[in-house]
C-alpha cells in the first residue's frame, strides 16, 4: 500500500472502478494524494501489478463487517450424545427417544452409545437390536450416518438429521413467530 509498493509501474484502477491505465508509480502516488485516498495493490502477481485508489481504512472495516455477517449466518453442526443401557425400561427408552427427536429437529447430529457392563458384553446383539429400533423410530427425522459398531465396552451409532441446521433454525423461528402472533390475537379477543 502507498509507499511500500516497490514496482516501477502499475495498472491503475480509479476509486469508482474505472480503468486509468498503466502509469508510473510516482504518478499513481501523486493521484492518490490529490484525491486523498490510498494506493492499494490488489493483484500483485499480475504483469504489471494492479493497484486501486481507495480509502484503505474504510475497505478494511467493510471487509471485517462482511466476515462478521458471514460468521453470524454460519451454522455449527453439533454432535449430541445419548447413552443407553441394553436392559432399558420402556418408559426410559421413550424419554431418551424424545431427546433424540428434539436434537434431530434442531438439526444436530446424535451419537447414540450403548454401555455394556459385566455379562452384558457377551450379548452385543441386544445393543444392536436396541440401536436398530431407535433408528427405525426416528427415520422420518434422521438417517443412520454410521452403522452400529462395537468399541470395547460400548456400541456406537451416529444419526444425522435430514434437515440442515440453518433450515431447522429458520423453521423454529417461523414457528415461534406464529405462536406469538396467535397469542397476541387471543389477547385482543379476550
Amino acid at each position: 500500500m502507498n509507499d511500500r509498493i516497490r514496482v516501477p509501474e502499475v495498472r491503475l484502477v480509479g476509486p469508482n472502478g474505472e480503468q486509468v491505465g498503466i502509469v508510473p508509480i510516482a504518478k499513481a502516488l501523486e493521484l492518490a494524494r490529490e484525491s486523498d485516498l490510498d494506493l492499494v495493490e490488489v493483484a500483485p502477481t499480475a504483469r504489471p501489478p494492479v493497484a486501486k485508489l481507495m480509502d484503505y481504512g474504510k475497505f478494511k472495516y467493510e471487509s471485517a463487517m462482511k466476515a462478521r455477517e458471514a460468521r453470524k449466518n454460519q451454522a455449527h453442526t453439533v454432535i449430541k450424545e445419548i447413552k443407553l443401557r441394553p436392559k432399558i425400561d420402556p418408559h426410559d427408552y421413550e424419554t431418551k427417544k424424545g431427546h433424540v427427536v428434539r436434537f434431530l429437529k434442531a438439526g444436530d447430529k446424535v451419537k447414540v452409545t450403548i454401555m455394556f457392563r459385566g455379562r452384558e458384553q457377551s450379548r452385543p446383539e441386544l445393543g444392536f437390536r436396541l440401536l436398530q429400533r431407535l433408528a427405525d423410530d426416528v427415520e422420518e427425522l434422521g438417517f443412520v450416518e454410521s452403522r452400529p459398531k462395537q468399541d470395547g465396552r460400548n456400541m456406537i451409532m451416529v444419526i444425522g438429521p435430514h434437515k440442515k441446521k440453518a433450515e431447522a433454525k429458520a423453521e423454529a423461528k417461523a414457528e415461534r413467530a406464529a405462536r406469538e402472533e396467535a397469542a397476541a390475537a387471543s389477547d385482543e379477543s379476550a
